[in-house]
C-alpha cells in the first residue's frame, strides 16, 4: 500500500486529486489531508507517508517551506509539489530542495500515473514487478481475445468487402500490428487467409452445376468475374470452369 498525504488550501483540489488517485487503480491509501502548512507539517511527522502532495501557496507554511522541513519530519517521504503557477522559479526552487516532482494544476492523469508508478518502483520494487507482470499477462490475454474475434469476423464476413485497414480501425489497432498478430495466429497473411476462405467457398459452390461461375464468383466475395478466375487459377492451378468439369468426370 502506498501511503499518501495531500496538503492544499483549496478543498476542491484535495477532493479532485483523491478521485484521480482512485482512478489509477493502484494500491493507494490517503492517510491524511490538510488545508494549511502547519497542520500538514504536524501530521506528516506523525503519519510518515510515502508520498506528500503539497501546494506551493498555503497559509501557515507554504509548500516550499514544508518541503524543506520534511527531510527532518519524514525522511522517506517523496514530496510532489502541485501548483497552478507555471513559473520556472518555483520549479527550480522545488528541485533545489529535493522535491520528487513538480506538477502543474490541473494535474494530467497520465503524468500523475507516471509519478506514482515511479515512486512505487522505489518503495515496493517486488510488488511493482509482480504488478507489471500481471498487467503484461492481462494485456496479452486481451490481445489474444481480440485476435480471436478478428479471425471469427473474417470467417463470418469473408464474402463481403472486408479489409485489414477496416478491421484494424474497428479493434483499435494499427494495420501493421494487426497484420503481425494475424500472421502469428494463422501462420499466413491476412490476404492469403481471406483468399483461402473465398476459394474454398467457391469450390463448394462449383459442385452445383446449376450455379453459374459468375454467381460462384460473386457469392465468394469476387464481384469481378475475371479477377476471380485469375485468383482461382493461381491457387488451384486450373480455371473454375475446368475445375467443375473435372468434378463432373
Amino acid at each position: 500500500m502506498i501511503r499518501t498525504y495531500i496538503a492544499d488550501d483549496e478543498i476542491w483540489v484535495v477532493l479532485g486529486l483523491q478521485k484521480q488517485l482512485e482512478k489509477t487503480g493502484l494500491p493507494i491509501q490517503i492517510v491524511g489531508t490538510a488545508n494549511n502548512g502547519l497542520t500538514a507539517k504536524e501530521e506528516i511527522g506523525k503519519l510518515q507517508p510515502d508520498i506528500v502532495f503539497t501546494d506551493i501557496r498555503m497559509p501557515g507554511e507554504n509548500g516550499l517551506e514544508l518541503l524543506r522541513d520534511i527531510g527532518d519530519l519524514s525522511e522517506d517521504s517523496r514530496v510532489v509539489i502541485i501548483s497552478g503557477y507555471e513559473d520556472f522559479q518555483y520549479a527550480r526552487e522545488a528541485i533545489r530542495n529535493h522535491a520528487y516532482e513538480y506538477l502543474v494544476k490541473p494535474i494530467n492523469q497520465e503524468e500523475l500515473l507516471r509519478v506514482i508508478h515511479s515512486i512505487q518502483r522505489e518503495i515496493h520494487p517486488e510488488e511493482t514487478e509482480i504488478q507489471m507482470q500481471e498487467e503484461v499477462k492481462a494485456l496479452r490475454s486481451e490481445r489474444a481475445t481480440d485476435i480471436d474475434k478478428v479471425v471469427e469476423e473474417i470467417r463470418d464476413h469473408f464474402t463481403e468487402n472486408i479489409s485489414l485497414t477496416s478491421l484494424a480501425k474497428k479493434y483499435g489497432m494499427s494495420s501493421a500490428n494487426l497484420s503481425a498478430q494475424l500472421k502469428d495466429k494463422l501462420q499466413m497473411t491476412f490476404s492469403d487467409y481471406l483468399t483461402s476462405l473465398r476459394i474454398q467457398n467457391a469450390k463448394q459452390l462449383l459442385k452445383n452445376p446449376n450455379v453459374s461461375v459468375q454467381t460462384v464468383a460473386e457469392e465468394s466475395g469476387y464481384p469481378d468475374y475475371f479477377y476471380f478466375t485469375k485468383v482461382f487459377k493461381k491457387v488451384e492451378g486450373i480455371s473454375p470452369s475446368k475445375y467443375r468439369k473435372e468434378l463432373e468426370g
